[in-house]
């Protein structure tokens, strides 16, 4: 099943497509993503492509120690997958361990890209700690560059459920910390803006406090969806 899986892929590989997509997810010595590899193959594809698939942790495991950018996101889409069924099925157990295992490959630097981060952490991580205890979130905080990221997106999930605690003490905690990285104060902006989306006064609250201290682009993601007068307060105070 693995290798029918990287044969279909490789039958969609495109060389131009992933010249493209290297420069895109910067991957040149030094860049965030130095060293990853492209087939050069579309989400779409790959989406119909994992479908097809249920493999088991073992297997998956395969897919992300993998090279190759495709065959990791085709793995983490099966994961999702098989994490969605075992929450069908009410099996906490299940969920738990493929909950274990996503946040080790984290820590082993194998969903390491912001693609990879932002398909499937918060439908892993930020789900399954929807009625757990998130200490282990603000682990995250001082891990490697997609372990932030991780616990940034991963608050989707609670910010869907109206649950804003946790993002607002996460980009509290950065802005305070000076997070330098570009794909942070990226995360954070928007994970403020969606709480936004659901309560702007909680936003307005948020940034009345900090919009001084925050990086510009984190600050500028944040009030996106404001009206234009308060957007222009924001960036000029």
């Amino acid at each position: 099943m693995l290798e029918n899986l990287r044969g279909e892929l490789r039958r969609k590989a495109d060389k131009e497509q992933a010249r493209n997509l290297q420069r895109f997810f910067k991957t040149g010595k030094g860049e965030y993503g130095e060293g990853d590899v492209f087939l050069g193959i579309s989400v779409p594809e790959t989406r119909e492509i994992a479908e097809k698939y249920e493999l088991t942790l073992e297997q998956i495991q395969k897919l992300l120690d993998s090279e190759i950018h495709e065959e990791r996101f085709a793995g983490l889409l099966i994961l999702m997958k098989k994490y969605k069924k075992a929450g069908r099925e009410k099996n906490e157990n299940k969920k738990k361990e493929i909950f274990e295992f996503y946040l080790k490959n984290a820590e082993k630097e194998r969903i390491n890209n912001w693609d990879l981060v932002d398909l499937s952490c918060y439908k892993i991580i930020g789900d399954f700690l929807i009625n757990n205890n998130r200490e282990i979130l603000y682990g995250l905080l001082n891990g490697n560059l997609w372990e932030k990221r991780i616990a940034v997106v991963s608050c989707f999930a609670f910010i869907k459920n109206n649950d804003f605690r946790d993002i607002l003490k996460i980009a509290e905690f950065f802005v305070e910390n000076n997070e330098s990285h570009d794909l942070i104060h990226k995360s954070v902006g928007w994970m403020l803006r969606e709480v936004g989306k659901k309560d702007e006064k909680i936003l307005r609250d948020f940034l009345g406090v900090h919009h001084k201290n925050m990086p510009r682009t984190m600050l500028r993601y944040a009030i996106e969806k404001l009206d234009d007068d308060l957007r222009e307060k924001f960036l000029e105070t």
